[in-house]
């Protein structure tokens, strides 16, 4: 097999080797493309792979005709359209395939060149990740290395030379792209299409069915990365506030559909009571095609957004933007752990929203509403007010055998009623569900609230790192005279899950519980190390936005820069760039070129002998005015003449011939020709006039 491919002829293993580098570029999108495009893509490819591998001719127009109609309909048929990012992206893959089976001509080539490179574009579409980065980098050297294939001579040159001709270029272009990435314009995504944006994405949504939430507990992707100012709260605070969850029809919780914007953000939350001192922090949030941001509780004044986005809260405390969150976006927060807030009385103006959140839908567990008439009665007996009805529910939660788990089993339409007399198992979400429930049953105004809780600290670069996996439930329950106040009792249940931070941890895969068994440690440390570099990738890269360009213009000695100073900093550097390109190609071919220094040495010998050479004389003149012929029609110049034995100039003369011949002769030109003049060189005679 290996004789096989050495054997192969160029045209064959340069096709070969073309098709692995698109197989390798359309391979990170196969994830994001319709089975059908997976499936024809991939057929193409291998067909015109079999094709070249036979020396078979390739399909004809109506094959190709008919192949474009398929594909045209199926991407319709799919997508409802031929235009957006999805079936963009699903034409273009396909297309790219499907210029293979006509790859004739070197014309053809090119066209998938190119194809090539705006197809390895696509993949930032859908995602910006460092490892999408390192395999558009090895696609990227692979494009190169065919391009530079194609332009190599007839013959057989070897792959491996084209492939660090690839590599060279790419170095040689990296000072270049990075000046261009730190001054080049931030400009939005020309790729933005709202219908694109909101599909592919997990975390919390703004509803909660019991068992969603337990979902997320099995997803360790990062939500959101915080780095604190200075020393952060205790973990038990660590409460990041997400949607509010007021209306319960038996099955699922959602938010109060007649929310308004209540504040603007130049506004502080109405009834906010802050205590203690302040937190400040900055966030990294992860995409999550949802229009709220997470702050740490509770926060009063906006969080510094970059891109001209304004944040907006609303009358619950959750904080929102304008549209979906479809980027990475870093933002400061100030917050305060301690707070209180909402109406201290029922009151003409309060009463009928105190009202909404006692709202129980009839029909519903039957049972939760007789234990809330049982609770009652034995609170009137001891004369309990609501605040200790509240510690009464607690307490039952925490020596009633209840346990925190992620498999409490499946739910019926009395989900709560399953909970406190069932299963008496449960996740956040079914805890915190059941328990506003009970609430509103003992007539105490309660609502859910979602979000993530908690968070680990990477040892490598110090950031606070909360995954979907510290997604969470919990309540509120509002009290006369302290206002609405946040009751988790996940943590009756499980102190460690708020406290200590224990988590339940979702069954390993084969190499990661195996890793884990051979060393504890090292399984989180190669994940705290990946992750580290990843958030300098989005911190550095992703996460450079245009008032860091600004910045950085400052840095520089611009005291108040704009994108005019920008624009001028940037075509300076360009044509500073093109000035050295140009002397650098000079000095390299006059300098670096083997056969020019071994010209220039024989030159300079010759002109140590008495030959008068000028400048940038080529072999065949040096010959022709070291040896005079005297019936020539052009006479050498009389300063070219010297008395020189005639058998040591016709030796050099000789020589000469041959390094005319090494360059210009039509034949491609080898090394080892080379060195063999070099050799002959060192043997010539020396000149004496």
């Amino acid at each position: 097999m290996l004789n096989r491919l050495h054997a192969l002829p160029r045209d064959t293993r340069d096709t070969l080797f073309l098709l692995g580098v698109i197989a390798w570029v359309v391979l990170p999108q196969v994830p994001n493309l319709p089975v059908w495009c997976v499936a024809l893509a991939a057929t193409m490819l291998t067909w015109r792979g079999w094709l070249a591998w036979q020396a078979r001719p390739l399909p004809g127009r109506w094959w190709l005709l008919a192949l474009l109609v398929v594909t045209i309909a199926a991407t319709v048929a799919t997508h409802r359209t031929v235009l957006g990012r999805d079936a963009g992206v699903t034409l273009i893959v396909v297309l790219l395939a499907l210029k293979t089976l006509e790859l004739r001509a070197r014309r053809d080539a090119f066209v998938i060149f190119f194809l090539g490179f705006f197809t390895m574009l696509t993949n930032f579409f859908f995602s910006q990740s460092l490892l999408t980065a390192a395999a558009m980098l090895v696609a990227l050297l692979g494009l190169l290395a065919a391009v530079v294939n194609a332009h190599m001579p007839v013959g057989r040159p070897p792959l491996i030379r084209s492939i660090r001709v690839a590599g060279r270029m790419a170095l040689l272009g990296a000072p270049i792209m990075a000046v261009l990435f730190a001054l080049f314009p931030r400009l939005a995504p020309l790729w933005g299409i709202p219908g694109d944006a909101l599909t592919g994405r997990s975390g919390l949504s703004a509803s909660m069915q019991v068992g969603t939430i337990a979902k997320l507990a099995l997803d360790e992707t990062i939500a959101m990365r915080l780095r604190f100012d200075g020393p952060p709260p205790a973990q038990s605070d660590l409460y990041f506030r997400g949607p509010v969850l007021s209306r319960f029809d038996g099955r699922e919780w959602q938010p109060r559909r007649d929310e308004p914007w209540r504040y603007g953000p130049d506004s502080p939350a109405a009834g906010l009571r802050l205590q203690g001192p302040a937190v400040r922090y900055e966030v990294t949030l992860e995409p999550s095609s949802r229009p709220w941001i997470f702050l740490l509780e509770a926060a009063s004044q906006p969080p510094q957004l970059p891109g001209g986005l304004v944040a907006t809260q609303t009358r619950d405390l959750q904080w929102m933007v304008s549209r979906p969150v479809t980027d990475i976006l870093r933002y400061r927060g100030e917050s305060h752990p301690q707070f209180a807030y909402g109406p201290v009385m029922s009151d003409r103006a309060t009463q009928p929203r105190l009202l909404d959140e006692l709202e129980l839908p009839s029909g519903f567990n039957p049972r939760t509403l007789q234990l809330a008439l049982d609770i009652r009665r034995e609170a009137a007996a001891a004369g309990d007010n609501p605040a200790a009805i509240v510690r009464r529910v607690l307490d039952r939660l925490r020596t009633g055998g209840y346990t925190y788990t992620l498999e409490p089993g499946v739910t019926g339409i009395h989900s709560a009623d399953e909970f406190w007399f069932d299963t008496r198992a449960g996740f956040c979400e079914h805890i915190a569900s059941a328990f506003v429930i009970l609430m509103r049953a003992l007539d105490i105004p309660a609502r859910v609230v979602t979000g993530y809780q908690g968070g680990q600290i990477n040892p490598i670069d110090g950031y606070w790192t909360i995954r979907q996996s510290d997604a969470h439930a919990w309540a509120e329950v509002w009290l006369a005279g302290q206002g609405w106040v946040r009751v988790d009792p996940t943590s009756a249940v499980a102190p460690g899950r708020t406290g200590a931070f224990e988590r339940l941890v979702a069954p390993q895969g084969v190499i990661g519980g195996a890793i884990a068994t051979l060393s504890p440690g090292l399984a989180q440390q190669l994940r705290a190390t990946w992750e580290a570099v990843n958030n300098r990738w989005n911190q550095w890269v992703l996460n450079y936005s245009q008032s860091r360009q600004l910045d950085l213009l400052r840095n520089i000695g611009f005291e108040s820069p704009s994108w005019q100073d920008l624009g001028k900093v940037l075509a300076g550097l360009l044509a500073l760039a093109a000035l050295v390109g140009v002397v650098w190609a000079r000095w390299e071919r006059s300098r670096h070129d083997p056969w020019l220094r071994l010209l220039a040495r024989a030159s300079a010998q010759l002109r140590k002998s008495g030959l008068s050479l000028p400048p940038q004389c080529p072999p065949r003149e040096i010959a022709r005015r070291l040896t005079p012929r005297a019936d020539a029609v052009t006479p050498a110049p009389a300063e070219a003449v010297a008395p020189i034995d005639a058998q040591r100039a016709a030796a050099w003369a000789t020589w000469l011939d041959r390094m005319d011949r090494y360059r210009y002769a039509p034949a491609t030109p080898h090394r080892e020709q080379l060195s063999a003049l070099e050799q002959a060189f060192r043997q010539l005679p020396r000149l004496t006039p």
